[in-house]
């Protein structure tokens, strides 16, 4: 999942043209992208134009964010918007393992038990449950830092040194719950420079991927969060020539003017991994 990208349910243009950047999923948006007096009308729409490009794209992974499990909305969202045609749901603003209870409860009502689930995390509450929460076999989460400095009283910087704590405790408890984690958003769609930047930095955090709320931001993100040849080819030799000291009971080598060690090969073999993978696999 190197790029999630949304479209509201409200746009039917924009959902239909969501696959043509290739993002890894995309998410029919019921929260965010909604005003609040239309979301019974995008409820309406969303399990239609889920079934309609699951039609035109059958191997997509395609989402539908519902609103919050606190809001007025939740329930008649996972009734009603929610389709078998649909990879998952998307759940923002879980704060507690009680949310987590609370959306597999109404995906059996809506008899729809094998649906993913990926949440958001995006409160002051939510960081500081976030080992809990991410510990519930959930598939996917994402960081939501506007949502989140909006709750602690901060101010977003370009460098977003005020969300570095709250980022790095995120993806530690995604990588410990085995989750995928996804990073946050780049809101200015202008800047390209600044969403590579900071792409780079979630990659160097160990996020697998990013939130895309434009299509110019996608190829960035598959890019930066995707493995290159010269990368896959490193690897393969690192792991060859690790295999040729192995042999001879040697447990660090030199490796193209760096000392090397176990650390080392595990990450090569993950690179591999992530190489050969389908593109929709890819973590």
């Amino acid at each position: 999942m190197r790029s999630l990208l949304f479209a509201g349910a409200m746009r039917p243009d924009h959902v239909a043209r969501l696959p043509r950047s290739a993002p890894d999923a995309v998410v029919i948006d019921l929260e965010d992208a909604v005003s609040a007096q239309h979301k019974g009308a995008a409820r309406s729409a969303a399990a239609e134009l889920t079934a309609d490009l699951r039609a035109s794209n059958p191997e997509l992974d395609i989402y539908v964010r519902v609103n919050a499990v606190a809001t007025s909305w939740f329930a008649a969202d996972m009734a009603v918007a929610l389709s078998p045609s649909a990879t998952g749901v998307v759940v923002p603003k879980v704060e507690d393992v009680a949310d987590l209870d609370a959306v597999q409860g109404a995906l059996a009502r809506a008899e729809l038990p094998g649906l993913r689930v990926i949440v958001g995390i995006e409160s002051a509450r939510g960081i500081a449950c976030v080992e809990r929460v991410l510990a519930g076999g959930i598939h996917a989460a994402y960081f939501g830092a506007e949502d989140l400095i909006s709750d602690i009283g901060g101010r977003r910087t370009p460098e977003g040194t005020e969300v570095l704590y709250a980022r790095s405790r995120f993806v530690l408890a995604a990588r410990l719950g085995g989750v995928i984690p996804v990073d946050q958003v780049v809101v200015d769609v202008r800047d390209a420079d600044a969403f590579r930047t900071d792409a780079l930095r979630g990659r160097a955090l160990g996020f697998s991927g990013k939130l895309c709320v434009h299509p110019s931001q996608v190829g960035v993100a598959n890019e930066v969060f995707g493995v290159t040849e010269e990368e896959r080819d490193r690897a393969a030799r690192l792991l060859e020539a690790w295999t040729a000291a192995a042999a001879t009971g040697v447990g660090a080598i030199e490796f193209e003017g760096r000392m090397v060690d176990e650390p080392a090969v595990r990450a090569a073999r993950e690179t591999l991994r992530r190489a050969a993978a389908p593109t929709h696999e890819q973590q």
